[in-house]
């Protein structure tokens, strides 16, 4: 699974000062560290970056590839901000994002096809987000045509199914799960990605990097082409990176709903196994859903 590193973020005060100032250093630290890390490419989140948005992400795009090779993940709702930064990258860049929004095809897309970007393109449409995987289905065929016509072909777009938040609606992970499986017969050759960290919203931070980390096995056997996350999570890289196989196979065994005797593994083992059947329906989840 390619891993989209996800700690260059403008909602981090450093990050947000650092390019106020126009200040390398703590941006470049950042940067090879997650190189360092295993990251397969690099998310520049700015935000709506409202002033000087060329000049803001010019500055930034080429302050991380002086130090890093990895291709990189432009995350921005400027359009403005977005050209800049799709002019100013050396290698093939990937949009993050666009979505079936009227606004979103008149500006993001034109640009992917302008730059030959690849282009995470979501679900979400002007009705908001849909609802179960068939209206997610429906929702991202419109855009994937809309795409087409513009010469993006299927092997640049990146569908992101939108993950919401476990503790909001449990029922939505099943959707989610259902529509990648779909995926490949709406648009042959579309990858597929998502914002990981999303799934742990309002969970209790002792337990944020546990689902993170089980859901993220999950949806490889899904067949998840990607996913942003977090690279400083070692664990969660050494999962991907098939350092783990024996925690892996473990889920998978979750997942296919063996009955596994809890009493046979280490507590580490059994808060997997517990994580797994939240995630795949087969327990309700709370915040103490690995007491029970």
């Amino acid at each position: 699974m390619i891993l989209i590193g996800e700690d260059l973020n403008v909602m981090s005060k450093q990050i947000s000062q650092a390019i106020k100032e126009r200040n390398d250093e703590p941006i470049q630290t950042l940067v090879k560290e997650q190189t360092q890390n295993g990251m397969d490419y690099l998310d520049i989140n700015v935000g709506p970056v409202r002033k000087d948005p060329e000049g803001a992400m010019d500055w930034i795009v080429n302050t991380v590839q002086a130090c890093t090779e990895l291709p990189l993940c432009l995350d921005t709702t400027n359009p403005v901000a977005m050209e800049a930064g799709l002019k100013a990258c050396t290698k093939k860049a990937l949009i993050n994002s666009a979505s079936g929004t009227a606004d979103s095809k008149a500006t993001m897309l034109p640009l992917a096809s302008k730059y030959s970007a690849d282009v995470v393109l979501s679900v979400m449409n002007d009705a908001g987000l849909p609802s179960d995987a068939d209206e997610r289905a429906a929702s991202i065929m419109e855009s994937i045509d809309a795409a087409n016509e513009l010469g993006i072909p299927n092997e640049n777009i990146w569908v992101d199914p939108v993950l919401l938040p476990i503790g909001v609606d449990q029922r939505q992970i099943t959707a989610f799960l259902e529509f990648i499986q779909m995926l490949q017969d709406l648009g042959p050759g579309v990858k597929s990605t998502c914002g990981l960290s999303n799934l742990c919203f309002g969970a209790p931070k002792a337990l944020k990097s546990l689902l993170n980390r089980t859901f993220l096995v999950i949806v490889g056997r899904y067949g998840m082409h990607s996913s942003i996350v977090s690279g400083f999570d070692q664990e969660l890289i050494r999962l991907v990176k098939g350092d783990m196989p024996e925690t892996v196979e473990l889920i998978y065994r979750a997942m296919d709903e063996e009955d596994i005797d809890l009493s046979s593994l280490n507590q580490s083992e059994q808060e997997y196994v517990k994580t797994a059947q939240v995630l795949m329906g087969k327990s309700l989840y709370s915040h103490s859903w690995l007491e029970v």
